[in-house]
Formats: C-alpha cells, sequence, structure tokens
C-alpha cells in the first residue's frame, strides 16, 4: 500500500479484513507509515528505496499531485508485478512507460481516518491495460465490496466529477448552512433530520422528483427575500441565486425564469 491517508487507511483494513495479505505500508512520514502498518500485519517504511520487491499488487493511493513522481521509482522494484493508482481523474495510461501490467482501482465514497465505512456497498469503478490484470482487480475489489464495476479513464472523469457535485459541494452548503442556523442562536444539529430525509428520498425518487423549496416554482418574493438576508455575504449570496436558477432550470416548471 502505497500512502497512509484517509483513502489508504480504509481500503487497507478492508483488504486486510477481507483476507488478502498487506505486505508493507510506505509513507512520506514513518509514524504514518508505522500506524496504518500495524493496524493491517504488515511492515512500514517510509523510504521510496526500500519499498518491497515481493508484492504482487502495489496500490497507489497517494494525491494526484505526487502520483507522477512515485510512479517511475515504485514500478522499478518489480516489473512484472500489477500497479494501480485509486484516483478518479487520473487517466489510467499514466502507467504506461513504467510498467506492463497496471490498472486503476477507483473507490467511490468519502473517506476518514476516524470513520470505518462499510467497503461492501461501495462501487468500486476498475479499468485494466489487459484481461488478465483485469481478472486479478476484479478478485481483489470483489472481495471489499459487492458492487464492482467496469469503467474506462474518460467515464470515470464523469464519476468523480458527480462525486464532487454529490459529495464535496453538498458538505459545503452544509457548512454554509451551519453559519446560518447560528445567526438564529439554534445549532448545527437542528438540521440533522432534514438532511438525512433528503438523502434518504433520493432512494427512492429521483433527484428532480425528489427536489422542494422556492427555487422549483421560482418564487420570487421568496427567493427576493433570502437574496437580500445574504447581503453581507456576496459570494454565499451569488451560490445561492446560482443554484436557485439550476434547481429551477432542472425542474418541471422552468418556464417561468
Amino acid at each position: 500500500m502505497i500512502g497512509a491517508g484517509n483513502l489508504a487507511t480504509n481500503f487497507a483494513k478492508a483488504l486486510a479484513c477481507a483476507g488478502n495479505d498487506i505486505v508493507q505500508v510506505y509513507s512520506r512520514t514513518e509514524a504514518s507509515a508505522r500506524l496504518l502498518a500495524d493496524a493491517v500485519g504488515a511492515t512500514a517504511t517510509d523510504s521510496l528505496e526500500c519499498v518491497t520487491a515481493d508484492a504482487e499488487l502495489y496500490v497507489m493511493a497517494v494525491k494526484d499531485s505526487v502520483l507522477a513522481e512515485l510512479i517511475p521509482v515504485v514500478c522499478s522494484r518489480r516489473p512484472d508485478a500489477v500497479f494501480v493508482h485509486t484516483a478518479g481523474s487520473i487517466p489510467m495510461d499514466v502507467f504506461r512507460g513504467y510498467a506492463k501490467r497496471y490498472g486503476v482501482i477507483y473507490p467511490m465514497q468519502t473517506f476518514s481516518k476516524a470513520r470505518q465505512v462499510d467497503f461492501s456497498v461501495i462501487p468500486v469503478f476498475l479499468e485494466a491495460v489487459d484481461n488478465s490484470t483485469m481478472a486479478l482487480l476484479d478478485n481483489v475489489a470483489k472481495s471489499v465490496s459487492g458492487d464492482v464495476r467496469h469503467l474506462g479513464s474518460e467515464g470515470r472523469r464523469y464519476v468523480h466529477l458527480a462525486a464532487v457535485f454529490a459529495c464535496n459541494f453538498a458538505n459545503h452548503c452544509y457548512a454554509l448552512a451551519a453559519d446560518m442556523v447560528e445567526r438564529s442562536g439554534m445549532t448545527f444539529d437542528c438540521l440533522l433530520p432534514l438532511i438525512d430525509e433528503t438523502a434518504r428520498k433520493v432512494h427512492a425518487l429521483s433527484p428532480v422528483d425528489a427536489q422542494t423549496g422556492p427555487a422549483v416554482r421560482y418564487d420570487r418574493n421568496v427567493i427576493n427575500s433570502q437574496s437580500l438576508m445574504l447581503e453581507d455575504c456576496a459570494l454565499a449570496k451569488d451560490i445561492y441565486k446560482l443554484m436557485s436558477e439550476s434547481i429551477h432550470q432542472k425542474s418541471k416548471f422552468n418556464d417561468k425564469l
């Protein structure tokens, strides 16, 4: 396991629990490598020169920005092994010229070291350079997840973009909402039942059908009134305006704009 961050920690633990042998964990910081290695029964290293040559599969779960500098070094350790990265937005061919067998294992989920997730329900998207490599990745992915899908680099870019909207942008809206609800003297926890029901609804309804609120029919009185409440925060006001317009354009009542 090359990396010991949020994704690497969750993925390595899931792999180990499924009976896969984690040989070694590499991280730039020895403490991070040791912490994860101890949790999965592996050795630890903070030196690329000491990355083991004994692994069958090398999983690079690191920041996109450092992937290019790690690939030449790690792939040289054992040229006959399989090398994968876990990024949603990086093409598989980043390995071309450095490895013969390579691919992508992209678990689409938000990860934190402090929270253990149920890996069995996470969609895992795979891409591989050839059929034999795909067969190995299939076995590894299916050992931890019941939702394994094959998808090329271009399709995975759109899935990753969708994840940014569904997760990162939605979470930022929670942060903005927390600021606003605190002005009322209340705390963020009063919004949790609303947030939970919103998430539950899209298990049964399409997001468009589940949408409620003033923007659906573009209620100008409410929208204008709430926009005025955001006069002291131009960015939040712009987000409110653009989001309201986007909601309405997606709705079944978009003739009123």
